[in-house]
């Protein structure tokens, strides 16, 4: 349900190759990308370390030999902690390979750990979880941040980017209408909530749900409200939005005299 068609796997270069985003460890899909690699496997490189993104890379990295490189699993929001690179990643750092640059940006807000990768040479993104095709993406507190997803987001239209390769999904053109996009699909369902929160006082976070995602099919309303615990706690830090005993009211500005 929550990854659409599945994990996207990236094989990169040519004579030396890298992974990006080896996906889970099914041994079939694994088998796959060994395949497809061919003895030129050099590298695996992740996006994050969420279930569906990073475990298959210690069995590639035992059947190659492969340098593991991106960032360790932080502590909360269910990583896979076994994901131990071999070269940590900071935002701007590259990866070079056999004429290939892969430069890192790092990412938070869906996953605090979050890196995509532009590749330099064709103006490539891959986006991992930070822009996927035909969803949007679960912000999932406490390691998941909206403010800091928005700000990643806003981060992209800096860049000179030409087409996005996504975690889940197919290929995205116009990258920067897609996150403008983006950006105002979450400022819109963060309007939704505050015109809740007025019109319901100070409602719980299944109560608030219902309100702010009557759009959304109920049986997906469970995953819904993480996405809607991450906008309260970005209105909660911005001053707009207290919280108190499980429910949720707005905070009154007073006037001037």
């Amino acid at each position: 349900m929550m990854t659409g068609p599945g994990t996207n796997t990236y094989l990169v270069g040519d004579k030396d190759v890298a992974v990006i985003d080896p996906g889970p460890a099914i041994d079939s899909h694994i088998a796959a990308v060994l395949a497809a690699g061919a003895g030129r496997i050099r590298s695996v490189i992740c996006t994050h370390t969420h279930l569906d993104h990073s475990p298959a890379a210690a069995a590639i990295k035992k059947a190659t030999g492969a340098v593991l490189i991106g960032r360790p699993a932080p502590e909360h929001g269910g990583q896979d902690r076994a994901f131990v690179p071999d070269r940590v990643l900071e935002h701007g750092d590259r990866v070079l390979f056999g004429g290939v640059s892969l430069r890192a940006l790092h990412t938070p807000g869906h996953a605090s750990n979050h890196l995509c990768y532009l590749l330099e040479n064709s103006r490539m993104l891959f986006t991992g979880d930070h822009v996927m095709q035909g969803s949007t993406v679960v912000i999932n507190p406490p390691d998941g941040d909206m403010l800091a997803y928005l700000a990643s987001l806003e981060m992209l239209l800096g860049e000179d980017i030409l087409i996005l390769a996504p975690g889940h999904g197919y290929l995205i053109g116009e990258p920067h209408r897609e996150a403008r996009r983006l950006i105002r699909h979450r400022l819109a369902r963060e309007s939704k909530v505050a015109s809740a929160l007025s019109r319901l006082g100070a409602p719980t976070l299944e109560e608030l749900v219902l309100e702010v995602y009557d759009d959304v099919q109920p049986r997906l309303h469970a995953v819904a409200m993480r996405s809607l615990a991450a906008h309260l706690a970005k209105l909660a830090a911005e001053g707009r939005v207290r919280a108190a005993e499980g429910r949720y009211s707005l905070v009154q500005s007073s006037a001037s005299g």
